[in-house]
């Protein structure tokens, strides 16, 4: 039996903790009540939750491209730890990343409440022994993510992680307002007069109306809707998302994790009757999350994107949610906004000389990138004034 359909178990140590390294949807299953019980206890975003990483592994069209290494650690019955991992081929490499990570904005360990984070160093330990990876990209943590306690070493056998040269941004509206419309009159006269004129546009000829869509309303039209939208911007871009295509599984599973959890959200601005723009977000705590957006190319001259925006997060405002965040990226439809910037970092390391080589490639393709960056033309002096 290979490796790809075992599940390798550590023999319990003294204090009864047992750690496991899950490889098949099976067990991946089986694990879901005291998976879904953890991340319900840490109070930990929807992306390290079993339904998310679940959802991404059953419906993933390259699945045969990567493979399930997610670390376990009980005690007794008890799920303590988790670090949702995966690999994934790329250029002969076997690349270890998190589980999900193309679809998760926010990428960590899953960790008991008041637990050492002594566990996650011993779990790493025990996946690095096992091996079945090459080099590893652990990002978008955030500042105050568990995984980051792995850059200290902690005993022998596990690979070594350093800090890595590539990071990505959140942006997020925060402030105190008592309403959405107190919100919305303290930005300048410009922004102000944007939206009034995008509203009067897509309002020409038209009911505008912006919506939440009711609990119970069936979301599959609205994500219908959302990936033709989608691929037509992607297409006029030149840009494949698999996510997209049409009929997709993995779309309607990561949303239906959202829905099942009660933290759904789906906004739409329509236009007759018909969504020229739609976002895919979810509530946790009191903070507003935007997912997934998208607009109808045809309508872009009053800017549907940029009404919907406003308007969610004034109703958001108004739902006592004392933050949006936009997630991942720095796009400029969210800096017209954002109010704070969160900066994502990541981890590296590698194992084996294949490892060691990929790493040196890319520790000389940065310094020659920043060596081309500081690079100055000559000028000549400019003349002395008379």
């Amino acid at each position: 039996m290979t490796s790809q359909h075992m599940t390798s178990t550590l023999a319990p140590r003294s204090d009864d903790e047992r750690l496991e390294i899950i490889r098949t949807l099976d067990r991946l299953e089986a694990v879901g009540p005291a998976w879904t019980a953890l991340w319900e206890r840490a109070e930990a975003p929807i992306f390290r939750s079993h339904a998310w990483i679940k959802g991404w592994w059953s419906t993933i069209a390259d699945r045969s491209q990567r493979e399930l290494m997610v670390v376990l650690a009980w005690r007794g019955e008890v799920l303590e730890a988790v670090l949702p991992l995966a690999t994934q081929k790329r250029r002969g490499m076997r690349m270890l990343e998190w589980a999900a990570k193309d679809y998760a904005d926010y990428c960590d360990a899953l960790l008991i409440p008041g637990a050492s984070t002594a566990i996650l160093h011993r779990m790493w330990n025990f996946l690095s022994a096992e091996g079945g990876f090459d080099v590893v990209l652990l990002n978008r943590l955030l500042p105050d993510a568990a995984a980051r306690t792995l850059l200290e070493p902690a005993g022998r056998g596990g690979v070594l992680l350093r800090e890595n040269h590539r990071t990505e941004v959140s942006l997020r509206v925060t402030g105190t307002f008592t309403t959405g419309e107190a919100w919305f009159e303290a930005h300048s006269k410009k922004v102000r007069q944007n939206y009034k004129r995008g509203v009067k546009v897509l309002s020409e000829d038209a009911k505008l109306e912006f919506r939440v869509l009711p609990q119970g309303e069936p979301v599959g039209p609205a994500l219908t809707r959302l990936a033709e939208l989608k691929r037509m911007w992607l297409l006029r871009n030149g840009i494949e998302a698999p996510l997209f295509d049409e009929g997709s599984p993995t779309l309607t599973a990561l949303v239906q994790a959202l829905a099942d959890a009660g933290q759904l959200r789906v906004f739409v601005l329509e236009r007759d009757g018909v969504i020229i723009a739609i976002s895919i977000n979810f509530v946790q705590g009191a903070t507003m999350h935007a997912f997934l957006t998208s607009y109808d190319p045809a309508v872009e001259k009053g800017s549907p994107s940029m009404v919907l925006m406003v308007d969610y997060i004034k109703w958001s405002i108004d739902q006592g949610l004392g933050t949006i965040d936009f997630l991942c990226g720095d796009e400029g439809f969210k800096s017209r906004f954002a109010t704070t910037t969160v900066t994502l970092e990541s981890l590296a390391g590698s194992r084996g000389l294949t490892g060691a080589a990929a790493m040196l490639a890319d520790r000389v393709a940065v310094k020659v990138r920043k060596w081309r960056s500081n690079r100055q033309p000559a000028t000549e002096p400019e003349p002395a004034v008379a």
